[in-house]
């Protein structure tokens, strides 16, 4: 009886451990690091994306720009190098989605304050209206930290090109008029290459959480 028992506690023993271990495997298969997809024009709805690139499915990246800050200073692609970045399309007098927008990114300012791989990009589509000086008093009203942040105006067809044949995230508004532009809710997240690797819905609070989660999957490549 005595070896009956001493059998059988050998046995649920040797059995925890190889429950533990394939638990372990299970657990490990299950949460394989994925990697964020790198999205390409083709990839994107064609009414977001310049009719020159639609149908492009590799090599894409950020377009080379020069653009004006909230402070006047010249803002390139030079002051997001080697950066993680979440950039989208606005404007100062915008009364309905762009509210909630600069909401969640001044959200996402608090999370990667003290992160210095991590910047944001705001690009006016009326720039015309959004001067330096109106840009400077919006940052100030919505909290901007002008070392994180950048709310950028500067020539319209320049934005207009970066909106629709980089970022590939701003609508032509289809009147006919050059470089007229409607913007959408998107955020993109671009990595230190100058690719894009997500899209979210900036007045949807899960999807700046998903934003956030991504931010951290892509400080590990």
């Amino acid at each position: 009886m005595l070896s009956y028992f001493k059998d059988y506690k050998i046995f649920a023993i040797v059995f925890a451990v190889i429950s533990v271990i394939i638990v372990s495997l299970i657990y490990n298969t299950l949460n394989v690091y994925q990697p964020l997809p790198v999205y390409q024009p083709a990839m994107v709805s064609t009414e977001l994306v310049d009719s020159t690139i639609q149908y492009k499915k590799k090599y894409h990246k950020i377009a080379d720009f020069s653009l004006t800050n909230q402070n006047g200073k010249t803002v390139t692609q030079n002051d997001y190098k080697d950066k993680i970045y979440v950039a989208d399309f606005f404007f100062t007098t915008c009364q309905t989605i762009c509210p909630i927008m600069t909401n969640h990114m001044a959200e996402i300012q608090k999370e990667i304050l003290n992160d210095d791989e991590v910047m944001l990009l705001s690009h006016s589509v009326t720039p015309k209206i959004d001067s330096v000086e109106q840009l400077k008093r919006y940052a100030i009203k919505k909290g901007v930290n002008d070392e994180k942040w950048n709310l950028v105006t500067g020539d319209k067809k320049e934005i207009y090109a970066l909106a629709r044949k980089s970022y590939l995230a701003v609508k032509d508004n289809g009147d006919g008029g050059p470089f007229d532009m409607v913007h959408t809710e998107n955020f993109m997240l671009i990595d230190k290459k100058r690719q894009i690797r997500g899209f979210y819905d900036g007045t949807n609070a899960n999807d700046i959480d998903k934003l956030l989660a991504d931010i951290e999957i892509l400080k590990q490549e």
